[in-house]
């Protein structure tokens, strides 16, 4: 097991941004960037052995920079969208930055996604690890309170966990996810419809055109989006209520207590991989790529195309600052905000 560290470029500011690979005594390699809190690689065995990298992103840092849709980045202060950017806490209604449509999406202009972060080297009993740390000033990108937030990544084996911390001086919203983009087969060169998903949620939150929740939660049950039982992406992809390119929903998990538990599992036949979501969030946002068109040449030159991709962001709902008759988001002095979610692989018998 081991942990090295090399630089990865500078930004435009002049901050050096390093790259930190932990390595476990499988194999399994996984490599964390400062910019973003960003997983850059995630390398784990398929059947036969042979280690192989299994989430999408870039060979640079001047193209994380420029062209990133999110890719393995920690997204916040605030991950999904807010209504129009605007909320109200304590009486008092705040703006953040319009990013997507007419709303706020993943922290605003400058999120978490696109800070550097302070790391270190973490040796525990478990794995090699790596621990980021941000302090997030009071009124950045529109949201009140200082935020002292840290992520930890721990490689146990071929199992990437990822630990979320957060305190705050001021009352504030918190959603904190990380956005990887997986594809078990090539790490993005093909689509992933035929991936095998299993969602463990009996319900989902509607949403509008903007995909901004209507305040409701409904059965999953005789709709597309109905994955209790295993089904490839592509079974139901274009089917009656979904977005006109495919899955971007937020299933509401059957464990809603915080405790630690199964929110997916996704398989893929021809390499044999398996890999089960653990979390202790109330919802998985489940994203099928939709909005890669092709314009984005990753690593090794890979050509990411619509559906090249899934993503499975454990989180609280979207627009839970609006709602509060969802899982509230805010934490306030005192009060810590702490998640937990694991990506475990192993191979199909």
């Amino acid at each position: 097991m081991s942990i090295s560290q090399a630089a990865f470029g500078v930004t435009g500011e002049g901050i050096g941004v390093e790259a930190f690979t932990l390595t476990s005594g499988t194999g399994a390699s996984a490599t964390v960037l400062t910019y973003g809190a960003t997983l850059a690689r995630l390398l784990v065995p398929e059947r036969g052995g042979r280690v192989a990298d299994v989430v999408l992103g870039f060979d640079n840092l001047g193209q994380y920079l420029r062209e990133s849709p999110y890719f393995g980045a920690t997204v916040g202060r605030v991950a999904n969208r807010i209504a129009r950017g605007r909320f109200t806490l304590k009486g008092r209604t705040y703006q953040v930055p319009i990013n997507n449509g007419p709303n706020s999406l993943h922290g605003g202009i400058k999120g978490y996604d696109k800070r550097v972060w302070r790391a270190e080297g973490v040796k525990g009993a478990e794995g090699p690890g790596v621990r980021l740390r941000l302090r997030d000033p009071d009124g950045s990108e529109g949201f009140p309170g200082t935020v002292e937030v840290s992520v930890t990544y721990t490689l146990a084996g071929s199992d990437l966990r990822i630990e979320y911390a957060a305190t705050a001086d001021a009352a504030t919203p918190i959603n904190l996810t990380n956005h990887s983009y997986f594809n078990l087969r090539d790490a993005g060169a093909s689509d992933i419809l035929g991936h095998v998903v299993q969602i463990n949620a009996d319900e989902f939150t509607p949403v509008d055109e903007t995909l901004i929740p209507l305040g409701r939660i409904s059965p999953v049950k005789n709709t597309a989006l109905d994955f209790t039982v295993a089904k490839a992406v592509g079974t139901d992809l274009w089917g009656t209520g979904l977005t006109p390119a495919g899955y971007d929903h937020n299933f509401v998990l059957r464990v809603q207590d915080g405790s630690f538990a199964q929110a997916a599992i996704v398989e893929e036949a021809a390499t044999g991989r398996r890999m089960e979501v653990w979390t202790n969030q109330p919802g998985v946002q489940f994203y099928t790529g939709n909005f890669l068109d092709g314009s984005l040449r990753g690593k090794h030159g890979a050509v990411y195309k619509q559906h090249h991709a899934l993503c499975l962001e454990t989180q609280h709902f979207p627009d839970s600052v609006n709602h509060p008759q969802f899982p509230s988001t805010v934490i306030g002095p005192g009060q810590r905000f702490e998640s937990r979610t694991e990506y475990r692989f192993s191979i199909l018998g």
